[in-house]
């Protein structure tokens, strides 16, 4: 069985899915196993409950009558699966990696683009070598457009993914203190995530770039075609506010409020402005989707709760991140507390980087800091620390909380979000 073979019958699919969990009628199951569970053996149950068919690596598994098909390899099957697919696609497609706001970002550019295209994106955090392909697998005759984001830790998983997204439109975020165990340092970041870069040059294809970032502008600097946003003579320029908590894009004689807070998330808004303008999508028209777009994922998102404003931001941590929303977070007005997690995947930088968080915080002067996790553990010698969100839960109990303002920050694998009922 090869992709060429089987690709017909994928056409005939409502979906592709790795969860047999999920598996609905005229849906293709594609049977990946872990170290301790045989996922073949599901592969008849999802068959007989409807599936159009099933992907196993098990030969033993195969049952071709029953559309039960062996190849050595489910994810690499997948993965080929997927470019075969994206080479029948005519549509443009964004790629889009970075340090931090990928999710967030590529959320607000399907907002925009959305007001004027069908556009598929990915899904949550679907980002690797399994959630791309899964995203262009999802792709159907009735999208006009792909936003497609790209994660990785270290190098060449970028290169990877664009052989398979194969991006016509691509933008970095941003370059920061991200997975600096598995990049090898914040040098090994930035060539890691300008992989995309040199994927887009090496095919002729379309860069965005925030002039406002050195890095991005260095690397970009000759280079056409690119569409740019930041200074006063980029293609376009637009100018920060605030409103409240929340951050706010002006464009020549419109104004633009999001739902989202921090002065970090204005260049997230750009990129979209500037992908919807360079798309000739009204200004109108994005001014309304930054205006409707509600963050639900835990990424800088306001809560309020009874008396109490929460900023909810637990979905991920690195020192870039955590450094810009304590900045932000100290400009609200009231009582500030704030419970930040441990960052994850430093390596030998941790307990250095944890150690200036941790002096960032004591210097910027809150009401109360609270951390959660071993990392922080071992710089902060203070009652006030826990070693898992847990012990946070416990002690929550019994102390209420009385700020006006509590910023919750951490990696995923921390999930200070469960301690939001205890406060």
């Amino acid at each position: 069985m090869n992709t060429e073979q089987f690709y017909p019958l994928f056409l005939q699919a409502d979906k592709v899915t790795i969860d047999s969990r999920k598996v609905g009628k005229n849906d293709i199951f594609f049977a990946f196993s872990g170290e301790n569970f045989n996922a073949a053996t599901l592969a008849e149950k999802a068959i007989n409950e409807g599936a159009l068919a099933a992907i196993v690596e098990q030969k033993n598994f195969e049952n071709q009558d029953k559309n039960i098909f062996y190849v050595p390899s489910t994810l690499e099957f997948l993965q080929q699966l997927a470019l075969h697919h994206r080479k029948q696609l005519q549509i443009p497609f964004i790629g889009l990696t970075g340090s931090n706001g990928k999710t967030t970002t590529k959320e607000i550019i399907h907002a925009v683009l959305s007001e004027k295209f069908n556009v598929q994106y990915t899904s949550g955090n679907l980002n690797n070598h399994i959630g791309v392909p899964l995203t262009i697998l999802s792709i159907k005759p009735e999208h006009e457009m792909a936003v497609i984001e790209m994660g990785a830790n270290h190098q060449k998983e970028i290169e990877f993914l664009c052989t398979i997204a194969q991006p016509d439109f691509g933008y970095i975020t941003n370059f920061g203190k991200a997975h600096l165990e598995g990049f090898g340092g914040f040098e090994g970041v930035i060539k890691g995530k300008s992989e995309l870069y040199d994927y887009l040059k090496n095919n002729h294809k379309t860069i965005l770039v925030n002039e406002n970032d050195p890095i991005q502008l260095e690397k970009n600097e000759n280079y056409s075609p690119k569409i740019t946003f930041g200074k006063e003579n980029s293609d376009y320029n637009f100018e920060a506010f605030s409103e409240e908590h929340f951050v706010g894009l002006s464009y020549q004689t419109y104004k633009a409020v999001s739902k989202l807070t921090g002065e970090y998330n204005f260049t997230n808004l750009c990129a979209a402005a500037s992908l919807g303008l360079h798309f000739e999508i009204d200004f109108e028209k994005i001014k309304k989707a930054i205006e409707n777009y509600t963050p639900t994922n835990m990424r800088s998102q306001i809560v309020k709760k009874e008396n109490k404003t929460l900023v909810l931001d637990t979905y991920n941590a690195n020192p870039s991140s955590m450094t810009a929303s304590l900045h932000n977070f100290i400009t609200f007005e009231g009582s500030k507390t704030i419970i930040i997690g441990d960052m994850l995947e430093l390596g030998e930088e941790s307990q250095k980087e944890h150690q200036n968080i941790l002096n960032l915080a004591q210097d910027l002067g809150f009401d109360e800091i609270i951390t959660v996790g071993i990392h922080f553990k071992d710089v902060n010698f203070s009652k006030n620390s826990f070693e898992n969100t847990i012990e946070l839960i416990e002690y929550l109990k019994l102390n209420k909380i009385n700020s006006a303002n509590i910023l919750l920050k951490g990696s995923r694998g921390i999930a200070l979000e469960k301690a939001i009922d205890f406060i």
